[in-house]
């Protein structure tokens, strides 16, 4: 029997690489056989990019995972998604997203840009909210191997220059990542049937 399982991959992107990231963690939800979905919040920022429609409600209680992503703003999320975790009391009373695995990532333009402290401030809702947040554990090869991005607490990309590619080892573990909470959704919903 097929289960099928929707990733919401919500995330804040001004420059692009906190979509770079977003694109690579969607490669890795197709790959582990769940189906991922890019969305936004609401920005009043121009250079913003628009690609992704923005997350509603109901989107939100209905996911069976969801990774989280902004590019650090002095060791913070972005202050959107910030405003926009702040309007989930409804499905925070419901326990809509309570037992749902959930993850984290991150961009900063430089190498100690505050990546660890955004990942951590982006986990806070998610742990309120009762889910259950993932990481990439030290058997990723990558994680031991990069000399930019990637920690345990999610994943992440250095931009050193405005536009700058994720790295081999970045890519990898933003697969990863999205391997990660697809499997963990899929292996859920197998058991509640």
């Amino acid at each position: 029997m097929s289960v099928s399982c929707n990733i919401i991959i919500l995330y804040y992107s001004r420059n692009g690489s906190t979509q770079q990231l977003a694109d690579a963690i969607a490669n890795g939800v197709r790959k582990a056989g769940a189906e991922p979905i890019l969305r936004t919040v609401s920005s009043d920022d121009a250079a913003a990019s628009a690609r992704d429609l923005v997350l509603t409600s109901d989107e939100l209680a209905q996911c069976d995972g969801l990774v989280l992503g902004s590019p650090t703003r002095f060791g913070h999320m972005y202050s959107g998604l910030q405003q926009f975790w702040e309007q989930t009391s409804k499905e925070w009373l419901r326990g809509a997203l309570v037992d749902k695995p959930a993850a984290a990532f991150t961009s900063s333009s430089s190498m100690h840009g505050g990546q660890e402290s955004t990942l951590l401030s982006m986990i806070v809702p998610l742990l309120h909210h009762g889910m259950m947040v993932l990481g990439l554990p030290y058997t990723e090869p990558e994680l031991q191997q990069t000399t930019a991005g990637g920690t345990p607490y999610g994943a992440s990309h250095v931009e050193h220059a405005a536009g700058s590619r994720l790295s081999k080892h970045e890519l990898a573990l933003a697969e990863q990542l999205g391997k990660r909470v697809a499997k963990t959704a899929l292996r859920l919903s197998e058991h509640e049937e």
